[in-house]
C-alpha cells in the first residue's frame, strides 16, 4: 500500500475507535443521568411516603384524643337541667323538682343510647355474666332464678358490660 493509503486507514481506525468511545461516554451519561433521575423520584416518594404516615398518625391521635366530644356534647343539656334544678328554693315545689328529675334522667338515658351505652336487660331472668346476685327473694308469683328486684342498674357499651346489674333473685324453697 501507498503511505497515503495506510494513512487513511490509520484514520479510519481512530475514527472508529473514537466513535466508539465516544458512543460508550454517552451510554455511561445516560445511564448516569437516568440512574439519578430514578434515585431522585425514588427519594422524593419516599420523603412524601413519610409526610403521609406521619400526618395519618397525628390524625389517628387526635380521633383519639376528642373521641368523646360528641358523647360530652350531648351531655351538656343533662347538666344544664341539673344545675336549673338546683336553683329550686322553695319546698313547695317538690312535684315539679321530681318532674325536673324525671326529665333529666330521660334525658341521660337517651343521650347514653345515642352512643351505644345502653341498660342491661333483666326480662330475661338472672344471667351471672351481667348480673351480681346480691339478695334472695322467695316470690311464688315469679319464676325461679327470675329477677325480682333491681337494686342498681347495670349498664354496657356496646357489646362489653360496664356495670353488673346488683339484683334479688327468686329462689324458691
Amino acid at each position: 500500500m501507498s503511505e497515503n493509503a495506510q494513512e487513511i486507514g490509520a484514520n479510519d481506525e481512530e475514527t472508529i475507535e473514537e466513535i466508539a468511545l465516544k458512543a460508550e461516554e454517552a451510554d455511561e451519561e445516560n445511564f448516569e443521568a437516568k440512574y439519578n433521575e430514578a434515585q431522585d423520584r425514588y427519594l422524593r416518594t419516599y420523603a412524601e411516603f413519610e409526610n403521609v404516615k406521619k400526618r395519618l398518625e397525628k390524625e389517628k391521635y387526635q380521633a383519639i384524643d376528642y373521641a368523646s366530644e360528641g358523647f360530652a356534647k350531648d351531655l351538656l343539656p343533662v347538666i344544664d337541667a341539673l344545675e336549673m334544678a338546683l336553683k329550686i328554693d322553695e319546698v313547695d315545689h317538690f312535684e315539679q323538682l321530681k318532674e325536673g328529675v324525671d326529665l333529666t334522667k330521660a334525658a341521660l338515658i337517651k343521650a347514653f343510647e345515642k352512643h351505644g351505652v345502653l341498660p342491661v336487660a333483666h326480662e330475661n331472668g338472672f344471667d351471672p355474666s351481667l348480673h351480681e346476685a346480691i339478695m334472695r327473694a322467695d316470690d311464688e308469683a315469679l319464676e325461679e332464678n327470675a329477677v325480682a328486684q333491681v337494686l342498681q342498674q347495670g349498664w354496657r357499651y356496646k357489646e362489653r358490660l360496664l356495670r353488673p346489674s346488683l339484683v334479688s333473685v327468686n329462689k324458691r324453697s
